[in-house]
């Protein structure tokens, strides 16, 4: 075995890579029962890629972590991702399916404005999505719809009509990662809570008197979690996104001190890293209702 990563620049070349005829320069769907890349350890896409494998127990290396794939699981690379094959093992599914479609595919289109909106073509693939036969059956749906059209002959509307089909595609891809969240809701929850502890640690310890550590990706990477994927979890679970949770706990972690200690208002201002206390003190009173000192006072 080659030990080396295959860098595949373009759709084209991914189809002579994979076995695969082109039908169009920008896009293709690829059976992958046809690949052989034994001669390296990884891949390199530039372009978008949409990877279905339908294989057990196959081991891959992505980065420094290793996944095994079950049935029916998709991962979705943006554009200078790679997938590294763990030594001793499979190259690649040797079931399964890729649709690859470049940047200029969708550029000018909806789906090339919006593309920044799929977070999960950001996610690790521990983060990647466990699809149910049906949801594996749409999937597949989509991507023959996808080469049937390719099959034609490219005309003004092969470009409108494909990105349209991927559109949808991924628009269903949002709706499976939102399952998925439901039946990880628990172990959803265990992150929220070493989220709040993260948060808790940081002002209680006094590390720096200032959220800009408590950075998105900081925080993420803590969790053992992609920012994007972390987000979107937060978001699912909470309704907040990231800088709206960092506030409400800060004000929690206020409204307590305020209750349980003798901590001034400007040391709270301080060490919650907030402006100044007068800027504390109108936010606190435009939240709650009541100033901080009149939410300190006994009933």
């Amino acid at each position: 075995m080659g030990d080396k990563v295959l860098k595949i620049g373009t759709v084209h070349q991914c189809n002579c890579c994979l076995g695969s005829k082109t039908l169009h320069p920008l896009v293709s769907v690829i059976d992958l029962s046809k690949a052989d890349l034994s001669a390296h350890t990884g891949i390199k896409f530039d372009f978008y890629t949409i990877l279905l494998s339908e294989c057990k127990c196959e081991a891959y290396m992505y980065g420094h972590q290793y996944y095994d794939f079950s049935d029916g699981t998709l991962l979705c690379l943006s554009p200078g991702e790679s997938i590294n094959m763990k030594e001793n093992s499979k190259n690649f599914p040797s079931k399964g399916w890729i649709l690859a479609f470049h940047p200029d595919l969708i550029c000018g289109t909806p789906l090339g404005l919006n593309i920044h909106n799929y977070t999960f073509f950001s996610y690790l693939p521990e983060e990647a999505l466990h699809i149910s036969l049906r949801e594996k059956q749409i999937i597949l749906e989509f991507m023959d719809k996808i080469n049937q059209e390719l099959e034609r002959c490219i005309d003004r509307h092969s470009k409108k009509i494909v990105s349209k089909y991927i559109e949808l595609l991924l628009d269903y891809c949002v709706r499976f990662y939102e399952r998925q969240f439901i039946t990880r809701n628990e172990a959803n929850k265990t992150i929220i809570k070493q989220f709040d502890k993260i948060i808790n640690n940081h002002f209680e310890t006094k590390q720096v008197p200032t959220v800009d550590i408590l950075s998105h990706k900081y925080c993420a990477n803590l969790l053992h979690l992609s920012p994007e994927y972390f987000n979107d979890l937060l978001k699912y679970e909470t309704g907040k996104s990231f800088k709206e949770y960092i506030e409400f706990k800060r004000f929690e972690i206020a409204k307590d001190w305020l209750m349980n200690t003798d901590k001034t208002i400007n040391q709270i201002t301080q060490e919650l890293g907030f402006q100044n206390p007068q800027y504390f003190s109108r936010l606190f009173k435009k939240i709650t209702g009541c100033s901080p000192n009149d939410f300190r006072m006994p009933n």
